[in-house]
């Protein structure tokens, strides 16, 4: 039989706050952290706007020599970690190191390292290159660097999906616990490529806002939308076998479960015209969790603020809940934060967990007319208050992952 899973711990780096407290303050108040970039000269871009973290600083939530053999990717994640890792109150020498784990994806690792260390080639010769650049990059260290400063020994991995990755790690840690490999996992994502690659990179597939209007550009569902923002940050949970939890006095903030993830066999960027990848997704994980379509009391959408994400992913909403989908809420976390990419699923988690404690439903704010084709419910103009038990996630990637996570309401 599948063990239960609960979720005890919470940890994340944001563009509107560094910390869950500040994070989920900042979506209560409707906050928008997406403004110019800083990062680097936009004076020949297109795209002038991201939603960049702010005042983080590594020292502060990390050992300085290790943080410095970091790239930005891994420090959020190691800030997050440690952060849901304090917040679950688990105590190492009191655990089996081997029965707590790590599953934290990173959608690309460190582009900036690539770009820093390739101009070194162009320059001054490969002899020049950083010897910790191979390290430093890859998009494994965001799990690895977590292991090793919380001294966790047991199943460490990365999933990397795209955007999907944050919600594909959490599925599979979920799963780990479930059939016994694991007691603990840390499982999210990671994402920091707010670069001169990255924003060319996503501008030239023309994916990306061209709005100057920090209010104006990331509008989920909106008959206006343009283009994602591109974001960073991190979002990791500490998920727990629930008997373990219980035994250890954790508290407890909803449990997970259900998993759905498929793939859409259809286009590298493109979700399929249907839905019926994304819509599969939901299914199983409503399948897995025992519930029907009209128990779901909200959605946190994938909501990229992209002309087909956004219509295709409604088209999935409706084929996977049928009747019951004109009544659902829905909302998209990304009018406040941008896309964090690898990071979104892990962030967008945590947003579920707190809609359940409080009960509070966030705003897609900056959307003003949906699409007419758009035509769900998607938390227009404001929030909404209302008890929440169930509550599906999407994550959709290039390349067509489709990974979406089904949480409810711990009950005992």
């Amino acid at each position: 039989m599948k063990r239960r899973v609960v979720v005890t711990g919470l940890g994340a780096v944001t563009p509107i706050g560094n910390t869950v407290e500040e994070f989920w303050n900042g979506i209560k108040e409707g906050k928008v952290g997406i403004g110019e970039i800083t990062k680097f000269d936009t004076t020949e871009y297109k795209v002038k706007i991201a939603a960049e973290v702010k005042d983080f600083q590594a020292k502060d939530r990390m050992d300085f020599k290790a943080a410095r053999r970091m790239e930005p990717f891994s420090q959020y994640a190691v800030a997050a970690a440690k952060e849901a890792f304090e917040d679950s109150g688990l105590d190492m020498s009191k655990e089996d190191p081997f029965r707590v784990g790590v599953i934290v994806g990173s959608g690309i690792g460190s582009l900036q390292a690539v770009e820093k260390e390739y101009e070194k080639i162009r320059t001054k010769g490969p002899g020049r290159v950083n010897p910790l650049l191979v390290p430093m990059m890859i998009s494994n260290m965001a799990a690895g660097n977590i292991s090793i400063q919380l001294g966790l020994k047991g199943k460490c991995t990365n999933v990397v999906t795209a955007c999907a990755s944050g919600t594909n790690c959490i599925g599979d840690a979920f799963r780990a616990i479930q059939y016994g490999d694991a007691e603990v996992m840390l499982a999210g994502g990671a994402e920091g490529c707010i670069c001169e690659t990255g924003v060319a990179g996503f501008t030239s597939l023309t994916a990306l806002s061209t709005s100057t209007d920090p209010m104006k550009a990331s509008r989920p569902f909106d008959k206006d939308r343009d283009g994602f923002v591109l974001g960073e940050g991190a979002g990791v949970v500490v998920l727990e076998e629930l008997e373990h939890a219980k035994q250890r006095g954790a508290v407890i903030y909803a449990e997970l479960v259900g998993y759905g993830s498929t793939g859409d066999a259809y286009h590298i960027t493109s979700p399929a015209e249907d839905g019926s990848g994304a819509a599969k997704a939901m299914e199983l994980a409503m399948e897995e969790g025992g519930i029907e379509p009209s128990q779901v009391d909200y959605i946190n959408a994938h909501g990229t603020s992209t002309h087909h994400n956004d219509l295709f992913e409604t088209r999935a909403i409706k084929l996977a809940l049928g009747e019951a989908a004109k009544d659902v809420m829905i909302n998209s976390t990304k009018s406040m934060i941008g896309h964090l990419l690898g990071a979104a699923g892990g962030v967008e988690f945590i947003t579920c967990v707190k809609t359940i404690q409080d009960n509070f439903i966030h705003q897609t704010v900056g959307t003003e007319t949906a699409d007419e084709e758009c035509d769900l419910n998607y938390a227009i103009g404001a929030p909404i208050e209302k008890k929440v038990d169930y509550v599906l996630t999407n994550s959709l990637g290039f390349g067509g992952h489709n990974a979406v996570l089904l949480l409810k309401r711990y009950e005992g």
